[in-house]
Formats: C-alpha cells, structure tokens, sequence
C-alpha cells in the first residue's frame, strides 16, 4: 500500500489488486453487507486502497448468491465451495492459485477458516501478509451453541483459531474483549492489532426524527402516543438467547396494558408463547432489511439481552449500532462484549438487572438525537478513520 509521508494512503489504481478481503461460506445477508460488501467499498473510496473481494460460498443456490454479491460490490470473484466444511483445504488450494495470478500483497481474511487459507497461501509464497479479521471466540461458540459440524471437525477448529490468531501477521478485534480472550486462551501477546467494532450498515442512515414522524410511525402499527414500545430486531439463534427476553420484559408488559413489545424476527415459539400471555401487548414483524430503521424510529428502548457466555462475552452485535442509529437507547445484558460498559459510560440504555425493575419513557427528541450523535461519533466507519488507517499500514 503507497503511502504519503503524513501516513495516509496515497490513491492508486482501482484495477490493481493491493489487497484481497477473503470470506469463505458466508452467505449474503444484512451483516454481510455491513461487514464485507461495505467495507471493500469503504476501503476503496475512502482509501484507494486496491481491495478486491474473493468469496468462496455454497454450491447451493450459487448462481444467485454470486449475482447479489457482486451486485453490491462490482468486482468480486465468487467461487464455489465443495459442500462440507472440512473440505475447506481444496478451497485454500484453488485461492493459491488465484493469489499466484493475481499477485496481492496481502490478504485480509474474515474468519478462521478464511484465515487459515491465506495463510496457506502465505506458506507456499503467494502473499507476503496475512490479516486475521477475528469475529468472535470461534472454537467457543462451536462448542456452547449447536453447530451442526462432524464431532472430529469440533476437535480440530480450536487448533485452526489457534493459528489464526498467533500466525497471522496483523489482526481485527471486533471488541477488546475479543484480544483479552485471545490472550487468555491461545497466548496472543503482541499489540498487532486494531479493534474495529461492528459498524453501522450504510442502509441505516443515522437521523433524528422528529416527534411527528415517531407518532406517524406509531398511527401505522396501531398504536397510541402515549404507549411505550420495546423493540426486539434480531434473529432467534441459540447465542442470541431468545428465551432470556421473557424474564426481561414480562415484568414491563405486566405493569401496564400501555406497555408494548415490537418483535422484529422470524417466527419462533418462544415469539408465541409471548403472544398468548400478552395478546394485545406483544407485535412480531419480519421485514426486508431497508424497512427496519422506520420502525425502529417508531419505538423508545431497543433490546439485546443475552446469556452468559464466552460467545457473548466477546461479541460484537450489529443491532446495537442499528438501535443508536434509529434515536433508542438500549437495554442490554450484563457482559456483551465492550458493550455494556458502553451503555454505562456513555448513559445510553439500562443495564438488565434482575433486582431493579425495568423503567421506559417514550424518547424526546433531546435524546434521540444524542443517541444519533453517539452512533456516529463511535459506530460508524468513517469514526474508525485512524483504525483503517493503521491497518493499512501493517498491511503494506
């Protein structure tokens, strides 16, 4: 990567690949877009810097999954990947190949796997730097939550995390909750790495709204004024501990029929064990991705409640930053990732506590727009300007 002697990348040409941003089987979807489509972008717009996307991804449904990738980033090389996981070395082999044609200096790689193949690469010549874009405790997360893996793959994906955190020559965190965990659990002990939360997906587009426009988007899911609404957006995974949200908000909803619980999620049976013991309190919605800021700005308190776990101890959600975003303060568990020290800190949301019950206003527009001037101060990719920059360098 050319760089000026103030340390900021000089522009250089678009067509010529500095550095390759690697995922491999991950699917297109709304942290797809936040976490890899947007970043190339932002690297190359903001930077100049030469990236291009490689993207191994199922053979099923491959046509489609390659036309939305490429569509939001012109450009990308998207290739199949044989079906089981463990057949991922066939993959590093074939991105060998590509690295020897394309000649990168070096390889920003999204995840274990991922990593393990730039360094497989690394080993053989083709690149000279290998960066470890770390998402969260892997081998951990395999292990609490049900991954549908072969027990001899569970085995062996702590060794590869392993690697990919001591190996690799510069690293992501997406918490510093993340690197305290990696030095506990595989001796990390170097400084060369960058902690970059999960920032905002351009489709959310920080703004305050007005007291009007909150009332408009309350008058259009039926409800009044005066009611509190509580919103959940989210998926139901196992680590997003959907059966924690019953102990959280139960106590709320029971306190006043004007207290209101917007889920946006797929359906789920916890979703519908709500419903029956809250009938005209609980709303469940699942929308495209574009239409969730506009309900979200209709509602006072986001929710991310969360078990206890390592998985969520060093994690990284998205919804925090969408929450902000759309004006609401949020209601979070006791530690998820760096973000309830955030919440604490900064005085935006409530830390879940079982001893103290949970309080909710309807936001002013005071402090909407404080929650708005927070997500762009801190959760926003133009706000990791010297963090980017940084890693940058390390990889030139």
């Amino acid at each position: 990567m050319p760089f000026s002697t103030e340390g900021k990348p000089k522009p250089c040409a678009a067509s010529h690949v500095v550095l390759v941003y690697l995922t491999y089987a991950e699917q297109p979807s709304g942290v797809y877009s936040s976490q890899v489509s947007d970043v190339v972008q932002h690297l190359n717009q903001r930077f100049s810097a030469g990236v291009r996307l490689v993207a191994f991804v199922s053979l099923r449904g491959f046509r489609g999954t390659r036309v939305k990738i490429r569509q939001e980033v012109p450009g990308a090389i998207v290739l199949p990947a044989l079906p089981k996981a463990e057949y991922w070395r066939v993959s590093a082999f074939v991105f060998w190949v590509l690295c020897l044609v394309f000649r990168p200096k070096a390889v920003m790689a999204r995840n274990v796997l991922a990593t393990n193949m730039g360094l497989f690469a690394r080993r053989l010549g083709a690149v000279r730097t290998v960066c470890f874009d770390g998402r969260g405790a892997v081998a951990a997360e395999w292990h609490e939550y049900d991954v549908s893996v072969p027990p001899s793959w569970k085995a062996s994906i702590s060794e590869l995390e392993r690697k990919a955190v001591v190996d690799s020559n510069f690293r992501i965190a997406v918490t510093h909750k993340l690197v305290e965990h990696w030095r506990e659990r595989y001796g990390y002990s170097d400084h060369h790495h960058v902690v970059i939360p999960c920032t905002l997906n351009r489709s959310f587009r920080p703004r305050v709204s007005s007291d009007e426009e909150k009332s408009a988007g309350k008058r259009l899911l039926g409800l009044q004024d005066e009611y509190v609404v509580l919103v959940y957006s989210g998926s139901t995974a196992g680590w997003q501990s959907f059966s924690v949200l019953h102990a959280c908000v139960a106590p709320f909803l029971n306190a006043s029929l004007d207290h209101k619980l917007l889920v946006l999620a797929p359906e789920d049976e916890h979703i519908r064990s709500l419903e029956r013991e809250f009938p005209n309190q609980v709303m469940r919605k699942w929308v495209a991705h574009h239409e969730v800021p506009a309900l979200l700005a209709a509602c006072d308190m986001g929710i991310l409640v969360r078990e206890k776990s390592i998985t969520n101890r060093v994690a990284s959600p998205t919804k925090f930053a969408e929450y902000l975003s759309a004006g609401l303060p949020v209601l979070i568990s006791e530690e998820l990732g760096d973000y309830s020290d955030f919440v604490m800190t900064h005085a935006c949301g409530r830390v879940a506590s079982e001893n103290s019950p949970l309080q909710v206003s309807p936001t002013t527009y005071s402090l909407r727009k404080a929650m708005v001037e927070l997500v762009v101060a801190h959760f926003t990719k133009e706000a990791m300007e010297k963090e980017y920059t940084q890693l940058l360098h390390h990889l030139s």
